[in-house]
């Protein structure tokens, strides 16, 4: 793409940006942003409001530098609603690990330079390369981040403003009203008063049920459509564990522990259907609901759950391009496959372990027996949802032959305590971001077999191109004999084979 820059910002300058624009493109939602140097308002490529004279555009690769140059978010599209870059079309591992933790709150009230030191570089290192692959210093992305939190919970919630402050990551209230009339020219009250420019959208908000209700806050995901939903929920449903998780209906469920905060989440797919609201285009969209005891972790809830239900993915792109590849069928039969992700890394190794290559009960029954000894009791109100997902540093303290007591084989029950202690230790981080090889490397050192740490390394990481060649059923759906003629056929599906497994699966499922 061809860019130029501007107040040292980069500003993309294509023809295929100005002909989304023009016609509210939804593939483009979230890819860039327009700048309107008149009213130095920047907007999403959907906005519904009157397109501007092109001398006027000016084009962002992110909302955090459109900010950066000045721009304050439209009332009308919200660009804090938009859906997220799909970190396989992101920068460099080091920006692109750095920004991931950042947008989950890695910095609300730590400091860049303790950023650096987890990723293992110097902070100078980090502010550069974060500077040039992103465009904008490390701080000023954890503002943005913060300021379109902060935005949308106003909007959306009916919160007081201070515990909006704080769940949005700001250190004090003072703190966040400054910066918020610093950036957006208004006080946060402001956006809880009817305006002619937001009412039509605070309408829309309010049929989509945007509001808290008793002790839950219920926020908004949006994602790039198609999304099946069903594939996922059945996925998650076969893979739930009692007491933890649970599919009802078209809502999932789960218990949730974030930096010693739990609490309880329900989402479904609330997309309406095509045509409802007249000729304005649906917005798809999960309807997410948070115990308010999360809401001091709500910047990290919100990327874990962008993370399980791979909401930052482009499925018209990876869709297309398997349909290129040789597997037109099954992507039509399930367009818009994700990989499910996870809402606790170790809870994702403890089930991948103990029953991922499993044909019996046997490994659901040692996994609930874990859970029923070493998960801590959560009381939630819910019947199917009684306990958090045991955590790495209680596993850590055990040695494997408490966990064979339990019904675990000796050689899961010490890879299983090999992870949970490099976990603890700080040598293995299971996050998107985190570098594939060397996380592969460390967990096969654990004793974790291959196929299971290359599902593991698919969850946690949400690495698109994992992809287990020894597996059996993988093996069976593409009608291939040997793992060596499974590797080569995969090759023209890179670098998405995470995507196309998910559809092997399937087809292996319904055979």
């Amino acid at each position: 793409m061809m860019s130029e820059m501007t107040d040292g910002q980069p500003i993309l300058r294509t023809d295929a940006y100005a002909r989304a624009l023009d016609a509210r493109d939804a593939r483009f939602d979230g890819l860039f942003f327009v700048g309107i140097t008149t009213t130095r308002i920047y907007c999403r490529p959907v906005c519904p409001a009157r397109i501007s004279f092109p001398d006027r555009r000016r084009f962002f690769r992110s909302a955090a530098a459109a900010e950066r140059a000045g721009f304050r978010p439209c009332l009308r599209c919200r660009p804090e609603l938009a859906p997220g870059r799909a970190i396989v079309y992101a920068v460099s591992r080091l920006a692109r690990a750095a920004a991931y933790r950042i947008a989950a709150g890695a910095l609300n009230g730590r400091s860049v330079g303790d950023l650096a030191s987890e990723l293992g570089v110097s902070e100078r290192h980090l502010r550069r390369s974060f500077e040039r692959e992103i465009g904008v210093t490390p701080l000023e992305l954890a503002l943005t981040h913060r300021l379109l939190l902060a935005k949308r919970l106003l909007a959306d919630t009916k919160l007081s403003i201070t515990q909006i402050a704080y769940a949005s990551g700001f250190q004090s209230l003072r703190r966040f009203n400054a910066v918020f009339r610093e950036r957006y020219r208004m006080c946060p009250s402001e956006l809880r008063r009817p305006t002619r420019e937001g009412a039509r959208s605070a309408a829309v908000d309010l049929q989509r049920g945007a509001a808290d209700t008793g002790d839950f806050v219920r926020l908004t995901l949006a994602y790039r459509p198609p999304l099946d939903w069903d594939v996922l929920l059945d996925h998650l449903g076969r893979d739930a564990v009692s007491g933890i998780d649970v599919v009802e209906g078209r809502r999932y469920g789960r218990t949730v522990r974030l930096e010693g905060r739990s609490g309880v989440l329900f989402a479904q797919d609330a997309t309406p259907p095509a045509g409802t609201n007249g000729d304005r285009p649906s917005r798809p969209y999960l309807e997410v609901d948070l115990s308010t005891g999360l809401l001091p972790v709500l910047m990290p809830a919100i990327a874990r759950l962008r993370q399980l239900f791979d909401l930052d993915a482009e499925p018209s792109l990876i869709d297309a391009h398997l349909e290129q590849a040789g597997l037109g069928s099954l992507v039509r039969r399930h367009p818009g496959v994700r990989i499910p992700g996870g809402a606790d890394a170790f809870d994702v190794v403890l089930r991948t372990v103990l029953r991922g290559c499993c044909r019996s009960g046997e490994g659901s029954s040692a996994l609930d027996a874990v859970v029923s000894a070493l998960g801590e009791p959560i009381d939630t109100g819910f019947a199917a949802l009684t306990r958090l997902a045991p955590s790495a540093e209680r596993v850590a303290q055990l040695g494997a032959a408490d966990l064979v007591v339990l019904g675990v084989s000796a050689r899961q029950a010490a890879a299983i305590v090999a992870v949970a202690r490099a976990i603890t230790a700080g040598a293995l981080r299971l996050e998107p971001g985190s570098d594939v090889s060397s996380t592969l490397r460390a967990l096969l050192d654990s004793c974790v077999g291959e196929r299971a740490a290359t599902l593991i390394v698919m969850r946690t990481l949400s690495w698109p191109d994992a992809f287990p060649t020894c597996d059996p059923a993988l093996l069976r759906a593409a009608r291939v004999s040997s793992e060596g003629e499974l590797r080569e056929l995969a090759e023209q599906w890179q670098p998405w084979r995470g995507y196309a497994a998910q559809h092997l699966w399937l087809q292996n499922a319904s055979d």
